[in-house]
């Protein structure tokens, strides 16, 4: 008889998945691994562990990971981000947050409606870049007026402040509130509230 293998046997289940075009990550479990940006779009097996996540591509592995029981959290290895994400790592949300801050009170509300609202990090960090932009070319007390405007008309993404900064209205003087509180005309096809007690 030969003798045990140095290790024991590992159980491993195998998985399709599509690397996603918005992140170059796969899920499994509700968690999200990177795999190389170049495989965007492209179907991929994983191969599930105890213990581990490997991707393979065309039976070669291309990725590793350890598992991870958290839901909605993303493991993501440097070197698979594409060169304009790993720019982006230089940037934190505090970071983020104490350049809006040094704008204004709107900057800053909208930064951190931005960071908070995208499904994953880096997708806030490239709008939020892009209002510092906006900054260098307008000035920061007319992105600030953006911002402002932009919030008040719900608007609260860095393509609307981008639009009225373009269009001249963060100048135009604010018209009355979009929403007032103005009694309903009575109709026939209008129910109360207390239709419905």
């Amino acid at each position: 008889m030969r003798p045990l293998p140095s290790s024991a046997f590992e159980y491993a289940d195998f998985k399709k998945a599509r690397v996603s075009r918005l992140d170059y990550h796969v899920e499994f479990a509700g968690h999200y691994y990177s795999v190389p940006h170049a495989l965007v779009g492209q179907e991929v097996e994983l191969r599930i562990t105890r213990a581990t996540v490997e991707v393979l591509f065309r039976h070669q592995r291309v990725a590793s990971h350890a598992r991870s029981p958290r839901r909605g959290g993303y493991t993501t290895i440097a070197e698979h981000m594409p060169a304009a994400h790993r720019a982006h790592r230089e940037w934190t949300p505090a970071r983020l947050m104490h350049w809006a801050q040094t704008i204004g009170v709107a900057a800053a509300a909208l930064v951190t409606h931005l960071l908070e609202t995208k499904p994953h990090p880096e997708q806030g960090y490239r709008a939020c870049l892009g209002l510092l932009a906006l900054g260098r070319k307008y000035g920061n007390a007319r992105l600030e007026a953006g911002c402002a405007r932009a919030l008040a008309l719900g608007a609260r993404s860095r393509k609307s402040v981008a639009s009225i900064l373009a269009a001249g209205l963060d100048r135009q003087p604010s018209s009355e509130p979009l929403f007032t509180d103005t009694v309903l005309p009575a109709h026939p096809n209008v129910r109360g509230p207390e239709y419905y007690h």
